[in-house]
């Protein structure tokens, strides 16, 4: 069945700012939880311009190299360069990343992180937040984490940030923003900051476009090839390709679909020996339950379970899961289609011959891996064929940003 209802937002907390800057300072409602679409309003445009210099900014890092649009290439809809997708950052750029790089386009609608959000199937199941394991519950706390993560922009703590903010080149305009004295109250200059980040990914035209060629199918400007219409069919079908139970295709309330319903789902991928922090047997990531997000390490029951991301981009990308084990839609494709009917394929062997699977989680947790279709038991027949994988992966082309109708 296809899940996605969402529960509803808290209402965002009102803040009062006088005279000249009450315009620049509706953004920091952007900060906390309840995301508000203040960042698109008219009266915001200039902390989302603040927002994007501090994007493109490579002073921010400790190592003077490393910008958001590092990892995050709008070239790439805001998602990791070619060989990026890992990647690699600190105040010597040679500390690695432990997750794949996500893009950071269609986040907009995601939901606040829920332990018991109801899908439509009934189920009560975890759901919503930002990032793969959902720890952070907006997209301003959400940019605080590479700011101040060792392996990423590596400041040691938010001051470290004020000071490069205040030494920027666009410092004028943010004190123009934020009020003169801005810079001399550290803890409000981080939230101005980290609400300048979230305005700027709030603008509709650079992370939430729907120019993509099946975006336009939907509007009725163009029809889809018999291959993509095929592919359509065979990613709705839930005896066959099952994708749309978790990436939802439904259009709601006239918005056309991210292609998530933001649920968390153990897809047993396997171990990617390029993560650095793998070499290590007794390192697991384990998404909801650690070890990056904390508040949850005792559901042992959540362990191994990652969100769902957007299929929007996904042609894109060279990175794939949370983990970046495959590098392509076509051996994605297969690890769904085969990864219950032929293990050997996916997962290393034991020295006794047999194959050790699911070999990215650790002994002793709760079997809580996906088991629907397109997973099946082996000697089944596999749920797509080769040449149905070809369509599915048609289809996803579709939904590639940028289509101009020529």
């Amino acid at each position: 069945m296809e899940r996605g209802q969402r529960p509803a937002r808290p209402a965002a907390a009102t803040i009062k700012s006088p005279g000249r800057y009450a315009g620049c300072l509706a953004g920091i409602l952007l900060i906390g939880s309840a995301l508000t679409r203040a960042a698109a309003a008219p009266d915001a445009p200039a902390v989302a311009e603040i927002g994007r210099k501090m994007f493109f900014d490579p002073a921010l890092s400790a190592s003077g190299k490393l910008a958001c649009s590092t990892c995050h290439d709008p070239k790439y809809a805001y998602g990791p360069p070619p060989g990026l997708g890992i990647a690699v950052g600190g105040k010597d750029m040679k500390q690695p990343g432990t997750r794949a790089v996500p893009s950071l386009r269609y986040l907009n609608e995601v939901p606040d992180f829920n332990e018991k959000t109801r899908f439509t199937d009934g189920d009560l199941l975890p759901g919503g937040g930002y990032t793969w394991d959902g720890r952070a519950p907006s997209i301003a706390q959400q940019a605080s984490i590479p700011l101040l993560a060792a392996n990423e922009m590596a400041n040691a703590n938010p001051l470290e940030v004020v000071a490069k903010l205040k030494a920027s080149s666009y410092a004028a305009q943010f004190r123009e923003c934020f009020g003169a004295d801005v810079f001399e109250h550290a803890d409000q200059a981080y939230a101005a900051g980290l609400a300048a980040l979230a305005a700027f990914q709030h603008l509709p035209t650079e992370f939430y476009p729907f120019t993509s060629r099946y975006d336009a199918f939907l509007r009725g400007d163009i029809d889809l090839s018999e291959r993509e219409e095929r592919g359509v069919a065979l990613f709705k079908d839930p005896k066959k390709g099952n994708c749309a139970s978790c990436h939802l295709v439904v259009t709601r309330a006239g918005r056309p679909p991210v292609f998530t319903d933001y649920d968390f789902t153990n897809v047993g991928v396997p171990r990617n020996p390029r993560i650095a922090a793998n070499a290590d047997p007794a390192y697991f990531d384990l998404g909801l339950c650690g070890p990056a997000r904390q508040d949850l390490a005792d559901h042992l029951k959540y362990c191994g379970l990652f969100r769902a991301p957007t299929l929007r981009n996904v042609a894109l990308r060279d990175a794939f899961f949370h983990n970046g084990a495959f590098t392509n839609l076509r051996d994605v494709m297969h690890f769904y289609v085969e990864r219950d009917l032929h293990p050997e394929k996916f997962y290393p062997s034991n020295a006794d011959g047999t194959i050790r699977k699911f070999d990215d989680l650790p002994a002793g947790i709760p079997d809580n891996l996906e088991h629907d279709v397109p997973f099946n038991l082996p000697g089944a027949e596999p749920a797509l064929s080769n040449a149905e994988i070809e369509d599915v992966i048609a289809f996803l082309n579709t939904l590639t940003d940028g289509y101009s109708g020529s």
